[in-house]
């Protein structure tokens, strides 16, 4: 047990490379292949995740459930994913982020195929509030991975390319599970990503290491000369403690509060289009159900392309200050919402392009948001304190299951669609104030060594 245990631990510091050349090569190396693994992984990660909110329309087809059960479920995994993602984000600080991105993905593959093996609404919502937990064990390893890996004045853009694995994966699974659906039954919708979560958790595990350091390479602030202002440039590092995590970088951070609140909302827009849209074309345009998932995939491709423009912007346009991108977009995303709104025929090439715009603009602060909360806090207490922001978005994603579904019996398909435009503007609002704070100034710095002492 205790060697079980150890695993997890994070990788210890080995004595510095001395050849600078094989230093560069190294970390050219180790820097590809730890962004293709972490990549790959949370590509099937989605797999687990999603492959219930594509198979709802046929579970309520087979098992006679009606759409606020099936609300109940997601709202389920909602909150367990929410708590364990900031509980994991703790742990992913302190552990070896190889084992604990794989462990996750094996496990909630076993748990999709439980599920599939199931009929009882009971069963159901005991393996996805498991699925829910688990699926909290891929965030914070990656987010540790990108923050020891990739320094700051770059992270926007290598942060953004790798959060497009999101979109890969939503975009890939509900053709899979239509796919499975039609040939099979919404079981085999069950089966086959949770067989292959399994396998590429095997392969993650083989790929992945964990900081630089362990691999006998110097930081990555020092390989890039990419400081934080007034931080000393041969400081050694040490790993944090809980205590210093929580309560110095992350509990008394007003800037992670704001950011956490931003994005509850941020997720109740992602998660409500992102669950519902095929209910709502199916619902108000007559889309069968394999034409409305993969009219939903044009979604996640916006997304992917704004996750790409916003990460960019905010590293070479905006020299690191993402929430004036993250504002820009909000505001751009009321407009493919009005044209829902308005346009009541059915035009799939004109469906396609809106829910393809709200997926460009809702993916862009999805990103940012985590991003940022890193660039706040610290690269030793990054995935706390996107997990503790993530937390936030998991409410918000709960609010978007069970309670979404009693706004759209009040007021139909309209309501939704005001309810996703009003939770942008509050978005707005909230994030106008953080547009002119860059991130932690000299007298910050200063600060954390003056702290840094007090916890040594």
């Amino acid at each position: 047990m205790r060697k079980l245990i150890n695993i997890f631990k994070p990788a210890p510091f080995i004595e510095t490379m001395a050849d600078e050349e094989q230093v560069k090569k190294s970390y050219k190396y180790w820097r590809i292949r730890t962004f293709y693994a972490m990549y790959i992984g949370y590509v099937f990660y989605y797999f687990t995740r999603k492959s219930f909110i594509f198979a709802m329309p046929a579970l309520i087809a087979d098992l006679g459930f009606s759409i606020t059960d099936l609300g109940i479920l997601a709202s389920i995994l909602s909150i367990t994913y929410g708590v364990s993602k900031f509980a994991s984000g703790i742990l992913g600080d302190r552990s070896n982020p190889r084992y604990i991105m794989s462990f996750g993905l094996i496990i909630t593959g076993f748990i999709n195929i439980f599920f599939g093996m199931s009929s009882s609404i009971y069963a159901f919502a005991i393996f996805w509030g498991l699925n829910g937990w688990f699926q909290g064990f891929g965030w914070p390893p990656a987010c540790r991975l990108l923050t020891h890996w990739y320094s700051q004045k770059e992270r926007g853009t290598w942060w953004s390319l790798w959060s497009t694995s999101h979109n890969v994966g939503g975009a890939i699974i509900p053709l899979l599970v239509a796919f499975c659906v039609l040939h099979y039954g919404w079981r085999y919708a069950m089966y086959v990503p949770g067989v292959l979560c399994i396998v590429v958790g095997l392969f993650i595990m083989n790929r992945l290491r964990d900081t630089p350091q362990s691999l006998g390479l110097p930081s990555i602030e020092n390989f890039k000369d990419d400081h934080v202002k007034g931080e000393a440039r041969d400081k050694k590092e040490r790993e944090f403690t809980v205590k210093e995590i929580l309560f110095k970088y992350i509990l008394k951070n007003k800037i992670i509060w704001m950011l956490g609140i931003s994005y509850f909302f941020v997720y109740i827009v992602r998660q409500g289009v992102n669950d519902w849209s095929a209910m709502f074309l199916i619902d108000t345009k007559g889309y069968k159900e394999v034409s409305a998932n993969l009219t939903i995939t044009a979604f996640e491709i916006g997304g992917f392309f704004g996750m790409l423009v916003a990460g960019f912007a905010s590293d070479y346009i905006f020299k690191g200050r993402r929430v004036p991108v993250m504002v820009l977009y909000m505001v751009a995303i009321l407009i493919p919402f009005l044209g829902l709104i308005m346009i009541k025929t059915t035009a799939v090439t004109l469906d396609i392009i809106l829910l393809g715009a709200i997926g460009f603009f809702i993916f862009g602060p999805q990103m940012l948001i985590g991003c940022t909360a890193a660039d706040f806090s610290h690269k030793k207490a990054a995935a706390t304190a996107t997990g503790f922001v993530g937390c936030f978005a998991y409410i918000g994603a709960a609010v978007a299951g069970y309670p979404l579904t009693y706004i759209i019996k009040l007021w139909g398909w309209d309501g939704f669609l005001y309810a996703m435009a009003g939770c942008s503007i509050i978005t707005i609002a909230l994030m106008v104030p953080l547009i002119n704070i860059s991130i932690r100034d000299d007298s910050d710095a200063k600060e954390e060594r003056k702290e840094a002492k007090e916890y040594a």
